[in-house]
């Protein structure tokens, strides 16, 4: 089992911040490998919607994945789940107010499949360090 956890704060509201980061529009901005990404559902995002996101990983080819949201409370929590894709590394975000703005708490879980899973001792940092990257760009999206 993979597990990357993080923990970061955004000078923003928690409303802010989960409305920013489950927009599909602005998805490819904070995660940069992202190539496109669709909705699949009408209407606004909420529990049960899915988008479509292809994906050009640092290393490796370009593959496509759908996503749910299977728990949308917000501002407290969300929660996405790959149903279509190559790697089943599903994620979690929880929202809590702090002084400075939110404190966001980030688990991203799963099990690899085919090569990947013997490869997990060295796709962890990898994905913590990819991870913290996408954060990084939340933030500065957020805060600029």
């Amino acid at each position: 089992m993979l597990r990357v956890e993080e923990t970061f704060t955004v000078a923003r509201s928690p409303e802010a911040v989960f409305d920013y980061l489950t927009d599909p529009a602005h998805l490819a901005e904070w995660q940069t490998s992202k190539t496109s990404v669709e909705p699949l559902t009408d209407g606004p995002m909420r529990q049960g919607s899915r988008v479509r996101e292809r994906t050009k990983p640092p290393m490796g080819p370009e593959f496509e994945q759908v996503v749910e949201f299977t728990e949308f409370d917000r501002p407290n929590r969300v929660h996405t789940h790959i149903v279509e894709g190559p790697q089943p590394i599903d994620g979690t975000w929880t929202f809590e107010a702090a002084d400075s703005g939110t404190r966001v708490h980030f688990v991203a879980e799963g099990e690899l499949r085919g090569a990947m899973r013997f490869a997990g001792p060295l796709v962890a940092p990898m994905l913590r360090r990819q991870f913290a990257a996408y954060h990084a760009n939340l933030r500065r999206y957020l805060e600029d």
